[in-house]
């Protein structure tokens, strides 16, 4: 298979999608967990992955890395289907699917992000080297370098694993329920974070549980219950019909739903209340 270095690709057009999927369906044990989704999302896109649980975000997340290989459809970055690519998608998967006991330091877990570049078993470069100091400093935990990771509070490990993600300089973000369990502080630095990856052309997936989130800090949202209930801006998206048909059995959280557009000065604030 001929491989292509996204940091040298061509095919880097603003006006194509970054990520695009057809018609996709993942399955377990023969039962269905996603089924003929078909999306496009448009260079530097921020979108929000939202659904009640069992949806099927997580799902998503793992086929689009090749943890999870699909029934059917096909995934598309670039222009190429997944397999094609190297180290364009940063994935960070739940706090819990991490051994945290593992001894190992910041330093390594974030230069883990450089073995697209160097390999396994190859010493990192200066250029490798740089770009690891460089997303500790981004994520503020360059003090932490020579520290274990078993040793961090929940929110100094979540920025040690966007760091890593950083420190690949991927073209494409995955990030699955990072605001679960962490303080405030690091809430506010990895949205500081995903906001200057979407004015650098990043294009970046975040699943969360957090409707107000999705309507106040995403341009996108993906309204997912196995299959796709709505695709597009959170005004189009989060309608009283779209969120009954998503959470139908929490339905009662739902049913006083509105969509409350503020405007602030050079700010659009959006905002999901009941």
């Amino acid at each position: 298979m001929m491989m292509v270095d996204c940091s040298k690709s061509p095919l880097l057009d603003s006006s194509t999608a970054h990520l695009e999927i057809q018609q996709l369906t993942v399955s377990y044990n023969g039962v269905p967990a996603l089924e003929s989704l078909s999306f496009a999302v448009p260079s530097g896109g921020l979108v929000a992955v939202v659904g009640p649980n069992g949806a099927g975000k997580s799902t998503l997340f793992k086929a689009l890395v090749g943890l999870q290989a699909p029934r059917s459809g096909q995934i598309l970055i670039h222009g190429l289907p997944l397999g094609h690519h190297q180290h364009c998608v940063a994935y960070i998967p739940q706090r819990e699917e991490i051994d945290w006991r593992f001894p190992i330091t910041v330093m390594d877990v974030v230069m883990m992000g450089r073995y697209g570049y160097t390999g396994w078993l190859k010493r990192p470069t200066p250029a490798d080297k740089q770009a690891v100091w460089r997303a500790l400093e981004q994520m503020g935990i360059a003090e932490l370098a020579n520290r274990s990771i078993s040793e961090l509070s929940g929110g100094q490990q979540q920025r040690v694993f966007l760091a890593r993600a950083l420190a690949q300089e991927p073209h494409i973000l995955l990030m699955d329920e990072p605001f679960t369990g962490v303080d405030a502080p690091t809430q506010e630095t990895t949205l500081a974070q995903l906001e200057q990856l979407h004015h650098k052309g990043i294009t970046v997936l975040v699943s969360t549980h957090d409707l107000n989130m999705a309507a106040k800090y995403f341009e996108w949202v993906l309204l997912l219950n196995r299959r796709i209930i709505a695709f597009g801006s959170p005004e189009e998206v989060f309608t009283p019909a779209h969120i009954r048909q998503a959470f139908a059995n929490q339905a009662l959280l739902m049913d006083e739903l509105m969509i409350v557009d503020e405007c602030c000065p050079g700010h659009e604030h959006r905002e999901v209340r009941k």
